[in-house]
């Protein structure tokens, strides 16, 4: 069964911090690459981080150098570490593989102000 719980979103000031966890199925953490996604309302859902491997994250332009990805393969979770957040940052965040699963949590909102 598929499974991709999202948690640690919050509403938090510009230049302030947050920390995302996803806990995915087992079966779909060791088979896939895993990524996040953000959808922010009125556009489409798009790729924020994608997790090659334990040495190897890509990132949007838009966040690199602010986010950080990360897994911990024991426990079946993918974090995403967001600094320095800005209003634009505003948006649901979920976990996926990567190609993501038609399969979605239901994510985690992220609301930052100005």
């Amino acid at each position: 069964q598929v499974q991709l719980v999202e948690s640690g979103g919050g509403l938090v000031q510009a230049g302030g911090s947050l920390r995302l966890s996803c806990v995915a199925s087992g079966s779909i953490f060791r088979v896939n690459v895993m990524g996040w996604y953000r959808q922010a309302p009125g556009k489409q859902r798009e790729s924020v981080a994608v997790i090659i491997n334990d040495d190897t994250t890509t990132y949007a332009d838009s966040v690199k150098g602010r986010f950080t990805a990360s897994r911990d393969i024991a426990k079946n979770t993918v974090y995403l570490q967001m600094n320095s957040l800005k209003p634009e940052d505003t948006a649901v965040y979920y976990c996926n593989t990567a190609p993501a699963l038609r399969y979605w949590g239901q994510g985690t909102q992220v609301t930052v102000s100005s």
